[in-house]
């Protein structure tokens, strides 16, 4: 028999959402969700400099995506939700070219998920570094690098408000801000002409 009502674990996560919880350097708020992937879905979308969300901050950005299916998609390794997540920032193009920054990216999230004790299994993902040059009109800008996350996971457990702290984390590291944990180097967000 399948499921007709959204999952209590939505509900603790609109309830932790409106309590202004999150992170203080971050705007918080629930954006729409994707209606075909999945029966059930919450979307919530972050901004580190408090911007009006659909409009790029300048510091990092970040969208993240429960999942809930009760017949539990053979893709989602045996669990009914899962964890789908977008975070993006700008660097200073030295730390763009960096071999290892997408290694620290991944090895942030892992520790992020530890730190707030979002248990999960089944995560994938990329770390992407985008260097850019303007040319013609755009010269004048120089050279810019980027930095984004993907990830995906299935949490153990319907509470998700430590996954949903973890990812706030990343989004705020991104944009090198302090971690929530100590021990950790952060990336230099490039910091955009006003």
């Amino acid at each position: 028999m399948s499921e007709t009502r959204e999952p209590d674990a939505f509900a603790r996560l609109r309830a932790f959402v409106s309590s202004g919880s999150s992170r203080s350097e971050t705007t918080v708020t629930e954006i729409p969700s994707p209606t075909r992937i999945a029966p059930f879905s919450i979307a919530l979308a972050a901004d580190v400099s408090g911007t009006a969300h659909g409009v790029e901050s300048d510091l990092g950005t970040g969208r993240f995506i429960a999942l809930h299916d009760p017949a539990e998609p053979e893709g989602w390794g045996g669990g009914s939700f899962r964890v789908v997540t977008f975070a993006q920032a700008p660097l200073e193009p030295e730390i763009g070219v960096d071999e290892f920054v997408a290694d620290v990216t991944w090895s942030w999230l892992v520790d992020a998920l530890e730190t707030h004790g979002a248990v999960y299994d089944h995560a994938s993902g990329t770390a992407t570094k985008i260097i850019s040059r303007g040319y013609g009109d755009l010269a004048a800008q120089g050279d810019g690098a980027q930095l984004e996350l993907r990830a995906s996971w299935t949490p153990r457990g319907d509470d998700l408000t430590a996954h949903v702290k973890a990812w706030q984390d990343i989004v705020a590291m991104l944009a090198g801000l302090p971690p929530a944990s100590d021990g950790v180097t952060l990336l230099a967000p490039r910091r955009l002409a006003k």
